[in-house]
């Protein structure tokens, strides 16, 4: 109880009154057709859980019931390497895993978060923003289908053409419109090698102006993204560092501690 009841951003701590570890859908469906049924004489919340990272407790439900998704059973992927590439995925797959299987084919998805290690089902709840979605939207604007287990304890297929207003509404709905149990997603092909480029800035109006310069060219990058961050000892003096600390006209430039630094990051695939 007390691990569902905290989170990334480990402001909020909701403690449950149960924990399901759900094999199947079925195991969700029915549990919470049996909440529903309940509904007179209780008001038990729900709130469907992947890898916590959620900042301020969507993923928990006080004196209610929080799903564990990672205890579903994954079944294999689907991918479907021909004009129209998808991969078929459980909600509780992880990102970092979809990854390694599809470029087995020369694929990946075309959006993508940061961190990889995240649900299907949690990412697609919120949006799934990264330095591709500039081009190809979050990851929300790159899913074909839905599997999604309703307030009702309902199991829904769904798309943009069959219960729209569903798929719509799951799509970054927070978990408030129903439990993502199964997505198909797009694919693209994976390109073999990238540029990885990072940029130092100090002030904040040229920082913006070129990204958003870079963000509105027709041929600019594949990945722009940028950031915020404090100075702190050593901080750049690491293998993410973007300039050489031993060159004294550059490095003095960052030296001060506490100093607030913008950072462009930038990806071309080739």
């Amino acid at each position: 109880l007390k691990h569902a009841a905290k989170d990334f951003g480990n402001i909020c701590h909701y403690l449950p009154i149960a924990v399901l570890h759900p094999k199947s859908v079925s195991d969700i469906s029915s549990t919470i057709k049996h909440i529903l049924y309940m509904s007179s004489v209780t008001k038990l919340t729900v709130a469907a859980r992947g890898r916590g990272h959620s900042l301020q407790g969507q993923a928990q439900a006080y004196q209610g019931v929080v799903i564990n998704m990672e205890s579903l059973d994954r079944p294999s992927m689907y991918i479907e390497n021909g004009e129209v590439p998808y991969v078929d995925v459980s909600g509780s797959e992880l990102w970092i895993n979809i990854l390694h299987e599809t470029l087995k084919y020369g694929l990946s998805p075309k959006s993508w978060t940061d961190y990889l290690h995240l649900t299907v089902g949690g990412t697609l709840s919120n949006a799934g923003i990264s330095g591709q979605a500039f081009r190809h939207g979050p990851q929300i604007d790159n899913v074909y289908q839905l599997e999604v287990v309703t307030g009702r304890g309902e199991v829904v297929t769904c798309s943009d053409k069959e219960n729209a207003d569903l798929f719509y509404g799951v799509l970054g709905g927070l978990g408030q419109f129903g439990i993502i149990t199964r997505a198909r997603i797009s694919l693209g092909p994976a390109e073999k090698m990238v540029k990885w480029i990072r940029v130092l800035y100090s002030e904040f109006s040229t920082f913006s102006n070129d990204q958003e310069h870079l963000i509105s060219s027709n041929n600019s990058f594949d990945y722009i993204e940028g950031f915020v961050m404090i100075n702190r000892t050593g901080l750049l003096n690491n293998w993410r560092s973007s300039f050489n600390p031993k060159d004294p006209i550059q490095a003095s430039q960052f030296s001060s501690d506490g100093k607030i630094l913008y950072c462009l990051e930038m990806v071309k695939y080739f």
